[in-house]
């Protein structure tokens, strides 16, 4: 995963602090009369960001590492569904994790075994040798949904020959673009956002901002209301627990800590471009699935049950194009 930036604070028009967090819960339920209601806190959410690999298989895998006592193991979706099906969760879309072009046709052999799966975000390199054919095969399962890039791809790099050409090729086939970056490649993805306004393209996990219960760093701000103001690009709110850094478990489940991250991407975003993601398993290092999950519930909860249904459900059926069964 990218370095996450440590910009100095800066000030968001958009974010809140813990009394203000609270106090809008009140004020939004007694303005709307849905505060908290049982809608919210029960319609089914479809989970945008896990991942699933096994060691086990012959000549192992290249993430997780061997050293990792967590996540060196095997991670096979009957356990997330287990956990995440008491929590509401009813459908995931996997974000394949591996380096290894051949790994994402593992990932979609398990599709059809497991209705829980939706669909699944391959791995390939945007101008790399062969990244044409290789879409071109994948592209033929219905269950892919598109690539991410960026983390151990290195930096995105529109200038790169053949990168946009690629980016092309993904908006062609109404296909999705995920983004693993930092505060410093927003950027690019404005470059590529502008040039191609029909690519779906999605920031995961906040552009891996650090989170401390204070108001987002000036250049993230800036950077991600650049990104908001092209209809195509949405962001996932995942990552929120690995933002605190508290890898011992402890990440805090009061939603007022993440808020004034959630407010400014409210702000820029909307009700329709943002998509829950649980980064399951690696959030577990940081906080239990449950606690993710009620952390994006009691959010959304201030907003109402119509915009929590969006930013929980149907974003994500719109821009994977899936379905959540019940």
């Amino acid at each position: 995963m990218n370095a996450i930036p440590t910009q100095p604070p800066g000030k968001s028009a958009g974010s809140l602090s813990r009394r203000n967090f609270l106090t809008g819960i009140a004020a939004a339920g007694l303005a709307a009369g849905c505060a908290h209601s049982p809608d919210t806190d029960t319609q089914p959410i479809l989970d945008t960001h896990t991942h699933f690999y096994d060691p086990t298989r012959p000549g192992g895998v290249p993430w997780p590492p061997a050293g990792d006592s967590l996540l060196h193991r095997p991670v096979l979706p009957a356990e997330f569904e287990s956990l995440a099906r008491p929590l509401g969760i009813s459908g995931t879309v996997i974000v394949e994790a591996s380096p290894l072009e051949s790994d994402n046709d593992w990932v979609l052999d398990l599709l059809p075994r497991h209705r829980f799966l939706r669909g699944m975000i391959g791995h390939l390199k945007p101008g790399q040798p062969g990244f044409a054919d290789h879409l071109q095969r994948l592209r033929r399962n219905p269950a892919f949904r598109g690539i991410r890039t960026g983390g151990w791809d290195g930096p995105l790099d529109a200038a790169r020959p053949g990168f946009l050409d690629d980016c092309g090729r993904l908006a062609d086939a109404g296909l999705v673009l995920e983004v693993l970056i930092g505060t410093d490649q927003l950027a690019q993805v404005n470059t590529i956002a502008a040039r191609f306004p029909k690519l779906r393209i999605v920031i995961d996990h906040c552009a891996n901002l650090r989170i401390d219960g204070k108001a987002p760093p000036a250049a993230w701000l800036a950077g991600m209301e650049a990104c908001a103001n092209h209809p195509n690009v949405h962001c996932k709110f995942s990552g929120l627990v690995e933002g605190s850094g508290r890898s011992d478990g402890s990440a805090p489940s009061d939603p007022a800590f993440y808020a004034p991250v959630l407010d400014a991407l409210w702000l820029r975003y909307g009700p329709r471009r943002l998509i829950f993601g649980s980064n399951w398993p690696v959030s577990a290092r940081f906080a239990p699935l449950d606690r993710i999950v009620g952390i994006a519930r009691s959010y959304f909860a201030v907003r109402g049950p119509a915009a929590a249904r969006q930013c929980l459900r149907t974003n994500a059926e719109r821009v994977y194009h899936v379905s959540s069964p019940t």
